[in-house]
């Protein structure tokens, strides 16, 4: 048993014999790093929070010394989920998933990697390096060319954009200190037990409020969608969320728009908080705080909700409340020098899939189903940072003896499992966009049936009311 999902389950309330459970080939997601190893371990936590839900509805628990049924996972399935904005299609086409401005580029002592995937932060970007509004990638190089790296990043953060450095674990670690465990629980008081009937959706009848976006958070509660809750997801209505990304992870949930600023918007956000069990935020630090949603804020004003939150970065020194995205991360924490370590130019190098964003998203659903399996109200914590810092602790050291404390021992890839995730062919069906094809959730109890292929629905179409 890896220290990584020891921990994991520790936090969970799993006895570190239920791993054990969990069969299924390491998914094929090669790079220097473990990373099939650490996207078994996440979703098998997930799996196992489902069946302790399941479990609590057919009013059943597990002693730690039962032999239960064994949880099947699809080492194939997984590493197509964490692919899926390589492997979705519409229309047989790939989604444009990043902005010309995103990437890696070279500064005057060393590389920066940006992040301009939506336009406030691509016009972020250009005003700190004093670009023009409609300068393309070879003017935003040449202007990154000119500069130290570290200068890049302190500029583009204070014009509220989204740039860092790319350094190595070990500066990394000088800078931020210890790095904390990956998936944090803090119980508190009793709340309703589970309202649900059906042992094959364990938490319908639960109402999540979803106020994230991107990956990590909406990952999240597309499992928890799975599990049969009613999830509502509320978006700013001036910040629309990309076609292809909403597609992706929006199966199971409906979409609503409410600025939050205004008066009757903010009174029908009032009435939905009411009666929500669930409060799952992914804005960085203290960006809600003005609307009394920060989870500090939720435990205080509704003591008996669930709340969780998934942020870029671990919640210590400056670097806390900043913006941030797998992709950052993975250049920042040293990942991004690790795997580009074969690169003859010394370029930074990238996973095969934005791996600590969904990562973090099946331990975020973990936790909140396990919280909810309990009847406890408390808090949910992930942060990418320490997924990463797990991931690069998982590194082989020189004398070849593992180095990593989190114990996620890579293994050899099946070249069979490869090239069935290579050729994945997501199930096509028509939508009102055209042919849509998406990836899906990397894990299905064994005690559902397959949803089969989603139209999709239109983002922010749905009226701001519980089911």
């Amino acid at each position: 048993m890896s220290d990584f999902a020891g921990g994991v389950l520790r936090e969970l309330g799993l006895p570190r014999t239920a791993a054990a459970r969990l069969v299924g080939a390491e998914p094929p997601l090669p790079a220097r790093l473990p990373v099939g190893g650490l996207a078994r371990a996440a979703v098998g936590a997930f799996a196992l929070a489902a069946e302790t839900a399941r479990d609590a509805v057919r009013g059943t628990a597990r002693h730690p010394d039962d032999a239960p049924d064994p949880i099947p996972l699809d080492p194939v399935r997984i590493a197509a989920s964490f692919r899926s904005e390589q492997l979705c299609r519409l229309d047989g086409r790939a989604p444009a998933a990043w902005d010309p401005l995103s990437g890696f580029f070279r500064s005057a002592d060393g590389w920066v990697r940006t992040h301009a995937n939506y336009p406030w932060h691509a016009a972020a970007l250009r005003s700190a390096l004093g670009c023009g509004s409609e300068a393309d990638r070879e003017a935003v190089a040449a202007a990154i060319a000119e500069r130290p790296a570290q200068a890049v990043e302190s500029a583009v953060y204070a014009a509220g954009g989204l740039a860092v450095a790319v350094r190595d674990p070990a500066a990394w670690a000088r800078l931020r200190g210890p790095a904390d465990a990956p998936l944090r629980l803090a119980r508190s008081g009793a709340r309703r037990s589970l309202p649900s009937a059906d042992p094959m959706l364990p938490l319908a009848g639960v109402r999540i409020l979803d106020l994230t976006r991107v990956i990590a958070g909406p990952v999240a509660t597309r499992a928890l969608a799975g599990l049969g809750a009613d999830v509502l997801r509320v978006d700013a209505p001036a910040r629309p969320e990309p076609l292809w990304q909403w597609l992706d992870t929006g199966r199971g949930k409906r979409s609503t728009l409410l600025d939050l600023g205004d008066r009757g918007d903010r009174e029908r956000f009032v009435e939905l908080l009411a009666r929500a069990e669930v409060v799952i935020t992914g804005a960085r630090p203290g960006a809600l705080a003005r609307f009394g949603l920060e989870p500090e804020q939720l435990a205080d004003s509704h003591p008996s909700i669930v709340t969780a939150r998934v942020r870029a970065w671990a919640p210590c020194g400056d670097w806390g409340d900043r913006r941030g995205f797998d992709s950052l991360v993975q250049a920042a924490s040293g990942i991004a020098a690790i795997e580009g370590e074969t690169n003859g130019d010394g370029a930074p190098g990238r996973l095969p899939a934005q791996a600590l964003d969904h990562s973090a998203g099946a331990l975020l659903a973990a936790g909140v189903a396990s919280l909810l399996a309990e009847a406890r109200a408390g808090h949910v914590a992930v942060a990418l940072e320490d997924i990463a810092r797990a991931l690069i602790g998982a590194r082989a050291g020189a004398d070849g003896a593992c180095a990593g404390a989190c114990g996620l021992d890579a293994a050899e890839t099946d070249p069979e499992l490869q090239r069935a995730v290579d050729g994945f062919e997501p199930v096509a069906a028509p939508s009102r966009w055209g042919r849509l094809g998406i990836v899906g959730a990397p894990y299905l109890p064994r005690w559902q049936r397959d949803p089969g292929p989603w139209e999709g629905r239109p983002f922010g179409s749905d009226a701001p009311a519980w089911r």
